[in-house]
């Protein structure tokens, strides 16, 4: 038996099966087989003087992966570790499996079998499904675990292959944050009430409480943050219910329940976070915002944390402000080229008011700080007030709206004004005095630039008229306006094309333009997308100048439908436009376009 396990993983035969796919060329092969003594030498040495405790054999895998060699039948990619476990996995008809943080179950995988036998045998229970235990594992030859963990769990055992780096990563982060959390509870005592709990106001608290600073709590938040962060989410959701705290992260905008975790931690861990963000800790009453700073490989990532209290306790909220996705090109964001030079006018003017309008959520603070460093140079002073400051940058000024010592959108700019800035970006336009400031620093030669919570860019010329500005200073001040919202890509790893009849896309409000079965794309669902099918978000514009035309209707009985008439005569793609040429593009699904859009649905 263990001979069989040694030829199936040995080195000639691993690269004779990808010589055989096709994928590693002879010459690769034969590159392979020279160095690989050399190259086992190198891997076994840094895997001694790694601190991780799993010290897992070097493998023929370990080192075609540590060489990168271009796949022969793609030379512009890579044959990585993944690629190879998946062109094993179809020669050896097991089923391959990459696995999905998100969709794994913290008990599972830490209390089916013991955390030393996982380690030493690099095998992870994933799932159990009638009364079946899914285990991956990188060596499913190895048929003495397999059977062990039958007779321990006992469940008849279903191996599948995943690859090894993400079999150790998950042992490590489950098992870790499972010890974390466990200790943390036995610690906690068990016969304390949680006078966050609205329903238990009557009873009587003890003042044992598990510190914030306990090692436990602390790797369990520290592990909460490095997760969120590698799974690109932009939210963290810790939420108390009356027996469970329950943490969730929003991907790509949608939710997912991560952990289950006990109630009686979640005092300690909204505790430890409140200190990471020089929160009040005695304050449970009152909503509190604060932040946190922490790396992502090398890089700065700011934390923004909100706290409130809800029925059952604290809930918190940490919004995740990472630079690469804060600061991107402009042409990246998704801008039709039309829109794009348009745009790219406004904040190029000297100066002026130029608005940027959409939902919370809409990407407003992306394109904003984008286009901010877009044309940040030595030679220009950028001045921003902002509630909170979402992301430090060092070649703005930026100053946090303060309402306790008076510091507010509308008081401030009256101080800007005295810095010398040359372009002002205020966070939000929300009140009179706001905008009537904004007005005045653009009069005086400044270009400021602003958000509004409207639905699209003309209704902004009668928000801002509802709040009172006059129209002629409006005349006399606006450059443009931009209205976004943000649909998901299709994932393009399993994009595939299928058609279907205009005329259904046309009852749903969908206009293309085409007559007959139009070719669409959608995602199958594969594991990088998690099955959703999409991968990454892309926005959607609405570019409106405001051009001389404009200006004549802006009066004090202004016409919102003549405003929207007139951009459109001149060239105005409203927001379903502009998504329905993302849809007919490939980048998109018709269905993300109706979410996204969903306001033009109820116009005729």
């Amino acid at each position: 038996m263990q001979k069989q396990k040694d030829n199936k993983l040995s080195a000639q035969n691993v690269c004779r099966i990808l010589l055989k796919k096709g994928v590693l060329s002879r010459a690769q092969a034969e590159e392979i087989l020279n160095k690989k003594d050399r190259i086992q030498q190198k891997l076994e040495k840094k895997n001694a003087a790694s601190h991780s405790r799993i010290k897992s054999p070097v493998t023929i895998i370990d080192i075609i992966s540590s060489m990168n060699p271009g796949r022969a039948d793609a030379p512009n990619e890579k044959l990585d570790e993944e690629f190879i476990f998946q062109i094993l996995s179809d020669e050896w008809n097991i089923p391959y499996t990459k696995i999905d943080p998100l969709k794994l179950d913290l008990n599972t995988v830490t209390a089916t079998i013991p955390k030393s036998f996982a380690m030493k045998h690099l095998v992870l229970p994933v799932s159990i499904k009638d009364g079946e235990l899914t285990v991956a594992t990188a060596d499913p030859f190895n048929r003495e675990v397999f059977e062990d963990i039958t007779r321990v769990t006992p469940m008849k055992v279903r191996v599948v292959v995943s690859p090894k780096s993400d079999i150790i990563k998950i042992i490590n982060e489950f098992f870790g944050f499972k010890k974390s959390i466990a200790a943390a509870e036995t610690q906690f005592d068990s016969t304390s009430v949680d006078l966050g709990n609205l329903e238990q106001y009557v009873s009587i608290s003890s003042e044992d409480e598990l510190p914030s600073n306990d090692q436990h709590i602390v790797k369990a938040v520290n592990h909460l943050f490095g997760y969120a962060i590698d799974q690109r989410a932009s939210d963290i959701h810790i939420e108390p219910k009356r027996d469970t705290s329950l943490v969730r992260m929003r991907i790509d905008g949608i939710l997912h329940t991560v952990y289950n975790l006990p109630k009686k931690i979640h005092l300690a861990i909204i505790s430890r976070i409140k200190t990471l963000s020089r929160l009040n800790m005695a304050e449970k009453r009152r909503p509190q915002d604060g932040r946190i700073k922490t790396d992502k490989g090398g890089t700065e990532v700011e934390i923004r944390v909100s706290t409130i209290p809800v029925a059952f306790g604290e809930k918190v909220v940490m919004r995740i402000m990472d630079p690469d996705i804060l600061f991107q090109d402009l042409i990246n964001l998704g801008f039709q080229e039309k829109d794009f030079n348009a745009f790219n006018r406004f904040i190029k003017m000297p100066h002026g008011i130029v608005l940027v309008c959409g939902p919370t959520g809409s990407g407003k603070s992306t394109t904003l700080y984008s286009s901010l460093r877009s044309i940040s140079t030595p030679e220009i002073n950028i001045t921003t007030v902002e509630d909170p400051i979402e992301m430090i940058h060092e070649e703005f000024n930026q100053i946090a709206v303060q309402p306790a010592v008076d510091i507010t959108f509308g008081t401030i700019l009256r101080n800007i004004l005295r810095q010398d800035p040359d372009i002002i970006m205020i966070g939000e336009m929300r009140d009179l005095e706001t905008a009537e400031n904004a007005i005045q620093a653009a009069m005086t030669g400044h270009l400021v630039l602003s958000t509004l919570h409207t639905n699209d860019a003309p209704s902004s010329i009668t928000r801002l008229l509802d709040m009172g500005v006059p129209y002629f200073l409006i005349q006399a001040t606006l450059v443009g306006i931009l209205a976004q919202r943000l649909v998901r890509k299709i994932c393009k790893y399993c994009k595939e094309p299928f058609e279907i009849e205009s005329e259904k896309l046309e009852i749903l409000g969908l206009k293309t333009g085409k007559k007959g079965r139009i070719k669409l794309y959608r995602g199958k669902g594969c594991v990088r997308c998690r099955g959703t099918g999409h991968l990454g978000r892309i926005g959607i514009f609405e570019v409106l100048p405001f051009t001389e035309s404009i200006k004549e209707l802006t009066t004090s009985e202004t016409n919102f439908e003549a405003i929207r008439a007139t951009a459109k005569k001149e060239g105005m793609s409203s927001l379903r436009e502009d998504a329905i040429a993302k849809l007919l593009n490939g980048e998109t699904t018709y269905q993300e376009v109706l979410r996204a859009t969903w306001e033009s649905i109820k116009s005729p």
